[in-house]
């Protein structure tokens, strides 16, 4: 079974429920939030000048969604879309498109970016959805997936056809993220927390708290309301969710609910039990990102045996059994 796309990721809340680590000085944290990426961020640092990073953050966000975002009708990635082979990306989608690569065949092709055109088919995308999609057109569409059938070659995307399409939303929330903390980083701030539309990456402690960050992984709710179903602590670790209960679509004919995931293979919406995966990990935000859309286009044996199977992952399942009711799963390392 393989899968794919576009996501939707407000599953953690930052908590600052803490414990203990009296070696630690109590100091008064940087805030940034804003909007970003269709989505609010929010960021929390400290650095002892108080230095306000809003500006350069703003800007980073900017350059990554020239490059990234198909919502933007100048984009690289929108050129490219359109059939612009002259586009030379820049290294933003170059380290997107590799880590992309990578997660493709590991995954063996569940994650697969140019599922783009079946995305927008089905009306999640920003493209308008297909009237009429039916077996024959979707057969025709998933004749242009297939991440095998593009590469990079001199700085430019060369594609087997023109008509394929790329979407990498389910990677470059997490993927600026990464930007924002790598900014950090230079900028000597070794303890924060950077959170944008649920996914996240730490660094050091919360020395408001002198402790760990602690963010809160949502219950399902479908009537809107927020609940936790579970609080962890995060020590210089990426955390992403993918779940499919807040983003669906409804056939006005027949009252099918659609998730908004899409199989790859199949080219229709992924049929899973699964509600929300939750992968905790040192690498990337990116990385997170991009393995939890996957897992959660996959059955729950395949999901449960392919986290446990990766150590350097910590998941977390959120499913609903034959019964209907709401069962949770984690990996032996959580």
């Amino acid at each position: 079974m393989s899968a794919l796309y576009k996501r939707f990721t407000l599953f953690f809340i930052v908590v600052v429920i803490l414990g203990s680590c009296n070696n630690l000085k109590h100091e008064k944290p940087v805030k940034l939030e804003g909007s970003a990426f269709g989505t609010s961020f929010h960021i929390t640092y400290f650095n002892a000048d108080q230095n306000d990073y809003s500006k350069s953050i703003d800007s980073l966000f900017s350059l990554v969604n020239t490059s990234l975002s198909t919502y933007i009708s100048n984009s690289d990635i929108s050129k490219i879309n359109s059939g612009d082979s002259t586009i030379i990306v820049d290294h933003f989608f170059t380290e997107v498109f590799k880590k992309s690569s990578a997660i493709y065949k590991d995954t063996d092709g569940v994650f697969d970016p140019t599922i783009g055109i079946l995305v927008n088919a089905w009306g999640f995308g920003p493209e308008k959805s297909t009237k009429g999609l039916d077996s024959i057109k979707i057969k025709h569409l998933l004749s242009l997936v297939g991440f095998n059938k593009v590469k990079l070659l001199k700085g430019k995307v060369v594609k087997d056809n023109d008509s394929m399409y790329f979407d990498f939303n389910a990677i470059a929330k997490g993927y600026a993220v990464d930007v924002a903390g790598r900014f950090l980083e230079m900028k000597n701030i070794s303890n924060y927390l950077v959170e944008i539309g649920g996914e996240l990456r730490s660094k050091g402690m919360n020395k408001s708290k002198n402790a760990f960050w602690k963010v809160g992984i949502e219950h399902p709710n479908y009537d809107g309301t927020r609940s936790f179903e579970k609080i962890i602590e995060l020590n210089n670790q990426s955390m992403a969710t993918s779940g499919n209960y807040r983003k669906f679509k409804i056939d006005s004919i027949t009252g099918r609910k659609y998730a908004h995931i899409i199989n790859s293979k199949t080219g229709y919406p992924a049929q899973s039990d699964l509600l929300s995966v939750s992968i905790i990990a040192e690498n990337d935000c990116a990385d997170v990102d991009a393995y939890a859309t996957a897992v959660m286009a996959m059955s729950l044996n395949k999901a449960q045996n392919f986290l446990e199977s990766k150590k350097q992952f910590k998941g977390f399942i959120i499913y609903s059994d034959d019964s209907g009711a709401v069962k949770t799963f984690a990996t032996s390392n959580f």
